[in-house]
């Protein structure tokens, strides 16, 4: 009897579509899925609301909330599309869905995996059996748990996350177009953003409010008398039973005592006075105290921490840690890293024990390792995102020794924080003894002067022997005791200043958003982002406020002070959280907040505003005060107010009374733009407006000025009704504007010198200086001159007909294109071409190319953060668009000008 024909695939082998996020974790789930399984990607969301008014759908568009995309009419209705970039995927797994017999969902298990997967239903409308498949580490046991327990997709979650999407919707595309119109174009308003950029402008107005106030601190270098080789410090703390004010004691705003208190401030002149009286009496120890100091592991991280301890001990951003993070969890090395949650499994902690016995002594194991596990719990009451802490992934932890070949450097040391602090987390606790001695001496009328000394030495390093030993700050202090005579090596004054207020760093700005409830996991390195990108710039580490920041705060204080409130903020954070645990109804929730009104506050009443956001709007357009808003006054006027001012063209600098104006230097902080150094700009300003001289030709004085483009002359006063504009010329390269001549000064405006005429065409030959140096010109033909550096300058001068005649008549040299720059990222191999990728910065902003295609970034997306999957959907993207011209393909991948 033939062989029975083995029927179609589909027919007689049942298969099942795994749809992940990214093509990185799709390749790692593959490795532990049988040939039954076929693991695709949706690279994200697939659908999205418009970005802009043209991609509103047609029948849309006259909507009055069209530009909102948003049905505020029926039920705040979110209005997706499929984006461009994404109509290839959904094709891609529509056709791997035909095949299948069942449709996984393995996306993220927090609020955007799960929106993800309720989209990816409602596109691809499957009509195979959906189940959800949720893990929070890529590994072979994690998958094959998970394929046990699959489950439907959590509604709740969905909707938690649609209503967020809906109320940014709201905020951003509302209250941003007030900003525009009002403050400057390209401005943006947000619902976490806002109060961020609240707590860095509030930070630095007390900085420019500080006054610091000096005060002294001596400090006496002491070594007991039969060892004068081990000599210690000790600080003055009190004369004569009062205590010396210390830092503690100034208010941190003010930089003034603050009220009520006792200590005596002790300025240069009195201690002086002390450290005369001091002068060969004796110093004799009167207590000497030790006290033992026990400090506790810290738990294991969750997403803030973990950006907050990059930040601090490896200087990353928060959005490099996260891309980094995200490459170690989708290449199973560690758990899912977007969790508010530090709690371990058992698992998981019999792991880390595991991995603590290999790096202690074995004979210490007990030492190291408590008896019971260590427990954590999450602090909010409603902790979410995914239920486990950032640790490494699998039964068995592997020593950041041990990581593969894909692992680069960044990871490496990410993983290596991550492993330590797993592990920490369950040894034993530090323990610490600390000293304190204390040293009296008579100093004449100032009474008795008490020195003190502290020291620390670690008795146990416990935990702390994980982190290579950090031995925590130690200070040891020479055996003394209590009636024991000291010799005096010397005693410095000690001169200090109050400081003002530190700013806000990534790392304290998240910790603080974390304790004030504003944000969540994911969303702190895109806050981050966002206020450096429009508002802030990071110097040093701090976070430094432009003057728009200041600006856009005023208006927001003065005419929306609800979203500058972080109760408010938290609250709708609060309500938000509750939308995810299916105890609040998101529709009068939304409702109260844009049309207003009031409801229960056991639905959420007391997160929205009263009389609505729309309301707001309208009220808003005729009631702020465009320049009050934009206006900025210094601290100390002293009675001749300066401010700083935001105008067409950027912040400039306004005396009130006289209305002098200089531009505002970009380089000056704004604590640091006091009123004296305002005056002294506005001075220099002023003094700028004197002439260097006259044109003897015309009889009109001429004028150095300093633009936005630097420096360059002008001949005559400056337009004004009714008058021409004046002549100006750039100062050429070679000469500096300190000494500039009157003569040098009418030599450049000079030009365009006259040469003849073109002896075919009759038209004027002109030699005269441009933006890219020197050039010759007839009609519409223009040839550079030739040379380097100076010597085309002096040309200009030299030049006659026949030579420019000769420079013209030469074919026209093709623009130099451009060199290519160097790559910010070598993101590596494109999996279809095995093309290098590589992100680079163009003259129109970041871009990613192969070689042969370039494609620009979504604007404000920072280039660190790209993936290679992220470069391919673009370069696809950009490849789809390029066919559908026609196969025109414009090799920069960005906009051309419109002329």
């Amino acid at each position: 009897m033939a062989p029975r024909r083995r029927a179609a695939r589909h027919e007689a082998d049942p298969s099942t579509l795994v749809i992940v996020e990214s093509p990185a974790k799709a390749r790692t789930i593959k490795r532990f899925l049988g040939d039954g399984y076929t693991v695709a990607s949706s690279i994200g969301h697939i659908r999205d609301l418009p970005a802009s008014a043209a991609e509103v759908p047609t029948n849309l568009k006259g909507k009055d909330w069209a530009t909102l995309a948003v049905n505020v009419d029926e039920g705040f209705r979110p209005i997706y599309i499929i984006p461009t970039d994404k109509k290839r995927v959904v094709t891609e797994l529509r056709r791997e869905l035909k095949g299948a017999d069942q449709l996984l969902l393995a996306t993220d298990e927090d609020r955007e995996g799960e929106a993800i997967a309720g989209h990816l239903v409602e596109v691809l409308k499957p009509k195979t059996p959906v189940r959800r498949l949720v893990f929070h580490e890529i590994t072979r046991s994690a998958i094959t748990e998970a394929l046990s327990h699959t489950r439907e997709i959590d509604q709740r979650l969905v909707h938690a996350q649609e209503s967020r999407r809906v109320l940014d919707r709201l905020i951003g595309y509302l209250v941003s177009p007030v900003l525009w119109k009002k403050v400057g174009s390209g401005l943006s308003a947000g619902r976490v953003q806002t109060p961020a950029l609240w707590l860095i402008v509030q930070r630095e107005r007390g900085r420019m409010a500080f006054v610091s106030a000096d005060y002294c601190i001596p400090i006496a270098t002491l070594a007991p008398a039969e060892d004068s080789e081990t000599a210690f410090e000790a600080r003055l703390i009190s004369l004569d039973d009062q205590d010396l004010a210390t830092a503690a004691d100034f208010d941190p705003d003010t930089g003034k005592l603050r009220a009520g208190s006792k200590a005596r401030l002790l300025p240069e002149a009195d201690a002086q006075s002390v450290i005369q009286a001091l002068a060969g009496v004796a110093f004799q120890v009167t207590e000497v105290a030790r006290r033992p100091r026990t400090r506790r592991p810290q738990p294991p991280f969750i997403t803030s921490t973990l950006q907050r301890a990059a930040s601090t001990r490896l200087r990353f951003s928060p959005r490099q840690t996260m891309r980094v993070a995200q490459q170690l969890y989708e290449n199973g090395y560690i758990t899912y890293m977007r969790t508010d949650s530090p709690a371990l499994s058992a698992q998981a902690t019999s792991a880390a024990r595991a991995a603590v016995r290999a790096e202690v002594p074995q004979d210490r194991e007990r030492d190291y390792l408590p008896e019971r596990p260590r427990a954590y719990r999450a602090r909010s009451a409603r902790a979410q995102e995914a239920h486990e802490a950032i640790r490494p992934a699998g039964r068995r932890f592997r020593h950041p020794d041990d990581l593969g070949p894909d692992v680069d450097a960044d990871g490496r040391r990410l993983y290596r924080l991550i492993w330590q602090r797993t592990l920490a987390s369950q040894m034993s606790d530090a323990q610490f003894e600390q000293t304190r001695v204390q040293i009296a001496a008579e100093a004449g009328d100032h009474g008795t002067a008490v020195f003190q000394a502290n020291g620390q030495v670690v008795v146990f390093d416990g935990f702390l022997r994980i982190y290579a030993g950090e031995r925590s700050g130690e200070r040891m202090l020479p055996d003394v005791s209590a009636g024991d005579r000291l010799q005096v090596r010397g005693i410095d004054l000690g001169a200090r200043e109050t400081r003002p207020p530190d700013r806000w760093t990534e790392a304290s700005l998240i910790r603080e958003l974390e304790s004030l409830g504003i944000g969540r996991p994911s969303t702190y390195a895109t806050i981050l982002e966002t206020v450096q990108g429009k508002y802030v710039e990071r110097k040093e580490g701090a976070l430094v406020p432009g003057w728009h920041a200041f600006a856009v705060i005023q208006l927001l204080e003065a005419h929306f002070p609800e979203f500058v409130d972080s109760q408010f903020t938290a609250r709708m954070e609060d309500g938000l959280d509750r939308v995810a645990e299916g105890s609040l109804n998101p529709l009068p929730w939304l409702s109260a907040f844009y049309f207003g009104g009031d409801i229960e506050s056991e639905n959420g009443g007391d997160g929205m505003l009263r009389d609505g956001l729309r309301q707001r709007i309208e009220a808003s357009q005729d009631a702020i005060d465009a320049r009050a808003v934009c206006t900025i006054p210094l601290p100390g006027s002293n009675g001749s107010p300066i401010a700083v001012r935001i105008g067409r063209y950027g912040p400039y600098l306004e005396a009130v009374e006289s209305g002098a104006r200089t531009q505002a230097p970009d380089d000056v902080a704004p604590d640091q733009l006091t009123t004296e150094v305002a005056a002294e700009l506005l001075a220099k300003a002023a003094s700028g407006d004197e002439p260097l001289g006259t044109d003897p030709a015309s009889g009109l004085s001429v004028f150095l000025k300093s633009g936005r483009r630097g420096h360059y002359l002008q001949l005559g006063e400056s337009r004004g009704a009714g008058r021409r504009r004046p002549k100006t010329a750039s100062v050429w390269p070679m000469y500096a504007p300190e000494t500039l001549t009157l003569d040098q000064a009418l030599d450049m405006l000079a030009y365009p010198r006259t040469l003849g005429a073109h002896p075919e065409s009759r038209t004027s030959v002109t030699v005269q200086d441009g933006p890219y140096g020197p050039y010759v010109k007839c009609g519409k033909e223009s040839r550079s001159l030739p040379g380097e550096g100076d010597e085309r300058y002096a040309k200009l001068a030299s030049i006659e007909l026949p030579e420019a005649l000769q420079i013209l008549s030469a074919p026209r040299q093709p623009r130099r294109r451009r060199a290519q720059p160097a790559a910010l990222a070598e993101l590596g191999a494109h999996p279809a071409s095995g093309a290098a990728i590589t992100v680079r910065d163009g003259r129109y902003g970041p871009y990613v190319t192969d070689g042969e295609l370039n494609a620009s970034l979504p604007k404000g997306r920072d280039p660190a953060s790209v993936t290679l999957d992220d470069a391919v959907v673009l370069l696809t993207a950009r490849a789809e668009r390029v066919a559908a011209q026609g196969g025109r393909r414009r090799r920069t991948g960005t906009r051309r000008r419109r002329s």
